[in-house]
């Protein structure tokens, strides 16, 4: 790519970071990655109104959690600075204003009364109501205004918006065509756009002006955003025509859609089938919404499974490393059609995660929870893990699956005790115990080899011994190899459980 590559992800601080708008960050840190460019956060914050304390710490604070920082932003490498909207508003006034000039844009003092009843007319006529090249000529504007007249209402103090002059009839092309890095050749009829609003008479841009405005000073060289933006492509192009820039390529992301049914994935949706649409928890004074790390998903699972929601390689592989989606990402391998989220497949790849770390760097994770409940050195917690890991989708599964390593059971499993707890079992039990008694080398295969014998010795059967060993070391049914519990209990514990089991049970 010969030219030099600067990507932004352009987030309003509204609320918390919709996993959508991480993906749109992820692709966008990829595509600048993989083309040793600059991914830059710009923070849109012109709309006053929808600001969200905390929503903008939230999001640096996600994207450092996920790995993808970016180059430069507020406070970082400001080259271009400033990156947030707010702080840039005195720049947008003149370009405004140069549009003015160059006959592509024009005051409109249009009170909400005379568009309202503008919208009832048409509504009436079963049409939708547009401001544009139809109806412009009978509202409130340069076209039915004198200069001075115009120049009079602002003098006057008389509140107006500048809108963009999409389309003049035989004046210009009918069409606007470009081609999307994704979608590949898109075209949209002037006629059948609006004049946008571009600026407002208390000094604040709308979005359209102000990112054009941004992208272009900001040395924008792709803009990597999702489909929802398409409608707004053809007015965008057209603004970089009306300056003379030069305009950045464009690649629309298609969209995360809902697990089941139709549609964009939704914070509902979430809250229905219990899964986290949030990179991090949320809280406000009424809620608290999920985050996925709060939820104990893995940073590198996350970036991993938001990467193949719309993008492939091109083979069956799954698993990429952030240094392996670097090198293999490519906007021509992202899909037009929408991808479903599926949150059971998440949990599969924290799964996958979470097998690839040692036993020794889970434990370290595992150990704050063990000791929630008891002190137990992190050896005992290394080894544990490595014994039940398997089980596990998220390390505070782990406690489920192997509290009575650390706890005595307090209570048995009816189902099981009745099933497995026979008459003659006590005084089985109680010959375990003179064996297990008897062994110096406690080790789980050690062991395993002795009550063997001891089995063939005495004719029982494993079914008259196993379960109801397992039953007493654990309280129920379930855990790995009966003997590994019993080395990492030792032989004095394993020995008091099954007195307890044999006091409690009999």
């Amino acid at each position: 790519m010969s030219k030099k590559v600067r990507v932004r992800f352009a987030p309003s601080p509204t609320g918390p970071l919709h996993i959508g708008g991480v993906r749109t960050a992820l692709f966008n840190y990829l595509f600048a990655k993989k083309h040793n460019g600059t991914f830059y956060v710009r923070i849109e914050d012109t709309d006053q109104t929808r600001f969200v304390p905390g929503a903008e710490a939230y999001i640096f604070e996600a994207l450092e959690w996920l790995g993808i920082a970016p180059d430069e932003t507020v406070g970082k490498n400001e080259q271009f600075g400033p990156y947030k909207q707010s702080e840039r508003k005195h720049l947008y006034k003149d370009f405004a204003e140069e549009l003015i000039a160059k006959g592509k844009a024009y005051y409109a003092f249009d009170k909400p009364e005379a568009l309202a009843e503008a919208r009832k007319a048409c509504e009436a006529e079963g049409k939708t109501f547009i401001y544009n090249w139809e109806n412009r000529g009978t509202l409130e504007n340069s076209f039915t205004l004198s200069k001075e007249e115009v120049a009079e209402k602002i003098a006057n103090g008389e509140a107006y918006v500048v809108r963009f002059n999409m389309y003049t009839p035989d004046a210009e092309e009918a069409n606007i065509t470009t081609t999307d890095l994704i979608r590949g050749e898109v075209s949209f009829k002037k006629e059948l756009l609006d004049d946008k609003v571009l600026f407002k008479s208390d000094g604040m841009p709308t979005y359209h002006l102000a990112n054009i405005v941004d992208d272009h000073l900001m040395e924008t060289s792709h803009v990597i955003r999702g489909e929802e933006w398409l409608p707004s492509l053809p007015l965008h192009i057209a603004l970089y025509e009306a300056f003379g820039w030069k305009k950045p390529e464009f690649a629309h992301l298609p969209l995360i859609l809902k697990p089941v049914g139709n549609g964009k994935l939704s914070k509902r949706d979430g809250d229905k089938m219990g899964f986290p649409v949030f990179p991090l928890e949320w809280k406000t004074e009424e809620t608290t919404s999920m985050g996925y790390r709060e939820q104990g998903y893995f940073p590198q699972a996350v970036v991993n499974f938001l990467a193949l929601l719309g993008w492939n390689d091109g083979t069956d592989k799954e698993l990429f490393s952030l240094k392996e989606l670097t090198e293999t990402f490519d906007l021509d391998r992202v899909n037009k059609s929408g991808a479903k989220f599926d949150p059971e497949k998440n949990k599969w790849f924290n799964h996958q995660y979470l097998q690839q770390k040692s036993d020794a760097e889970i434990a370290e994770l595992f150990a704050p929870i063990v000791h929630n409940h008891v002190e137990t050195p992190i050896e005992t917690i290394t080894t544990v893990v490595g014994l039940v890991k398997e089980r596990a989708n998220f390390v505070n599964e782990l406690w489920d699956l192997s509290d009575y390593f650390f706890v005595n059971p307090t209570e048995y499993d009816a189902k099981a005790s009745k099933k497995q707890w026979k008459e003659q079992t006590p005084t089985i039990m109680q010959e375990l115990i003179a064996v297990l008694e008897g062994i110096e080398d406690f080790t789980s295969s050690n062991t395993e080899t002795i009550v063997k014998e001891w089995l063939t010795e005495k004719g029982y059967g494993f079914g008259q011994v196993m379960p109801p060993f397992r039953l007493s070391l654990v309280g129920a049914m379930k855990g790995p190899h009966v003997f590994d519990i019993a080395a990492v209990l030792g032989k004095e514990t394993s020995i008091e459980r099954i007195q307890k089991a044999i006091d409690t049970l009999s």
